[in-house]
């Protein structure tokens, strides 16, 4: 039976971010909010637990599931070949609506799907996101809705299409909006980017001018 708890209450907060952090630890799958939608999310580490994720979305292997994580900090140990570019966006616009498209680690022992070496990361702006993401280390996390569907702005839309496949759900009320992170690919010389989303080529720009934009 999925448990929920209202994280605008202190002390539901309190004990809701235990239990989610309890339930990832169990290779279980909780619902968080972010600062674009909300988020299913599981331990990056746990293969299984990745699986789960994407047979609750109904998602394929070949669509594999972004990784979040809680300080830029925590990139040193997933990504190589980072470039100063890459950390001018990361200065620039994190944490945020970013996802960053990068080389992993080599030696990272994770599942995360059909990445072909390359793991897409994102630091949320979101405070209940970043204090169980502090908490737990990298998750895995894909929008909380079954493949095909609309990207879910409230809890309620979440449970509606997981149900009890989900262990926790953490109901921040609605997200902000459900405009989804821009992603950009920093795995050349040239940073590439790969999906519009919150933050404009533009806005971009004025960080990295010899962005390119993807066909």
């Amino acid at each position: 039976m999925a448990r929920r708890y209202d994280t605008n209450d202190a002390t539901d907060r309190a004990t809701g971010l235990r239990e989610a952090a309890s339930a990832v630890r169990r290779g279980e799958l909780v619902v968080l909010p972010t600062d674009t939608v909300y988020g299913i999310g599981a331990d990056a580490f746990s293969s299984e637990a990745v699986a789960d994720l994407l047979a609750a979305k109904g998602r394929g292997r070949t669509m594999p599931t972004p990784v979040l994580i809680g300080s830029p900090n925590t990139l040193h140990g997933l990504v190589t070949d980072f470039s100063e570019l890459a950390w001018e966006l990361v200065d620039a616009f994190w944490p945020g609506a970013l996802t960053l498209v990068a080389k992993h680690q080599p030696s990272l022992q994770w599942d995360l799907g059909d990445t072909r070496g390359t793991v897409a990361v994102r630091m949320p702006l979101h405070p209940v996101a970043l204090e169980l993401l502090t908490e737990v280390g990298p998750m895995a996390v894909s929008s909380a809705n079954l493949t095909g569907h609309p990207a879910p702005e409230d809890c309620d839309a979440a449970q509606e299409m997981l149900g009890d496949s989900v262990s926790v759900y953490l109901d921040g009320g609605p997200t902000p909006g459900n405009v989804p992170s821009s992603i950009v690919d920093v795995t050349g010389r040239v940073p590439v980017l790969l999906r519009e989303g919150a933050i404009s080529p533009e806005e971009l720009r004025k960080v990295v001018p010899d962005l390119e934009v993807a066909n």
